[in-house]
């Protein structure tokens, strides 16, 4: 038996809002690369471990999901509900020019556990 923490397994999930599709084409890279920002900075976060992301990008062309199908998802352990939190909280806080990357996309987090079946 370990005395460490169980880690939570949080999924992330990501929808491009219609601000996004409705930016002119020379501003689209902006928001890219925030969106780049955030992920090295969830990446960069203490007791945070990135477990892998999907991007169905190619496959789902035209306006933003209200809820499944997302448009990306972000798999990761984190040491707690509160680092969850503050994960999603970075959506309202990263600038992209005069707004914020909430403007553009929106997040939902689940929360659970690693799936594990007895042998």
């Amino acid at each position: 038996m370990t005395d460490q923490p169980r880690k939570i397994r949080a999924l992330f999930c990501g929808a491009v809002l219609q601000g996004f599709f409705d930016l002119p084409g020379k501003d689209i890279p902006t928001v890219l690369k925030a969106t780049g920002g955030l992920l090295r900075q969830i990446r960069e976060m203490p007791g945070v471990e990135v477990l892998g992301t999907f991007d169905d990008d190619e496959t789902m062309v035209g306006t933003s999901p209200t809820g499944w199908p997302w448009t990306f998802y972000i798999m990761a352990d984190v040491p707690d509900r509160d680092t969850a939190v503050a994960i999603c909280g970075l959506f309202r806080t990263i600038e992209v020019g005069e707004h914020r990357l909430w403007k553009y996309m929106r997040v939902e987090a689940r929360l659970g556990r690693e799936l594990v079946m007895p042998e």
